[in-house]
């Protein structure tokens, strides 16, 4: 399955493929466009568009994109709920002092965003290890 997103990826936009890839669909392909060629490239590529207004895979009900996937694909593993809080609060702003791991992870990836720009496949590959890290990190802690 292809999903999309806006390009320029920041936490929720590069810990979802994270998510997705481990625990929803390994062979999954992930898009980065202009936000205003979401919708249409959505439609064009038969993705799954996510963190971006007005979907289900975004922000929802006070959730981040990466904790509407986990509700969406309803993935009930303890250690995910973790992440997902800590992720959470690394990516909505207001809630960074959710986790005390939040404003680390939000640094982590901001910084990632600066020293890459839009290469956003690159951030994928390179923050993967990061988040396979603090997920285990989340499965001992739980």
């Amino acid at each position: 399955m292809k999903y999309v997103t806006r390009a320029n990826a920041n936490v929720d936009r590069v810990a979802c493929p994270w998510l997705i890839k481990r625990f929803v669909d390994p062979e999954a392909e992930f898009l980065f466009v202009p936000a205003a060629d979401v919708m249409a490239t959505a439609e064009r590529e038969h993705a799954i568009p996510y963190d971006v207004p007005n979907v289900e895979l975004g922000h929802v009900d006070g959730r981040c994109s990466f904790e509407s996937i986990v509700r969406k694909y309803q993935i009930t593993d303890p250690a995910l709920a973790e992440l997902a809080r800590i992720v959470h609060g690394a990516d909505v702003a207001d809630d960074v002092k959710i986790t005390p791991e939040s404003a680390g992870l939000s640094a982590i990836a901001r910084g990632f965003a600066l020293m890459l720009g839009e290469r956003d496949q690159e951030k994928i590959q390179l923050e993967s290890p990061m988040y396979d890290a603090l997920y285990t990190w989340c499965q001992h802690k739980t």
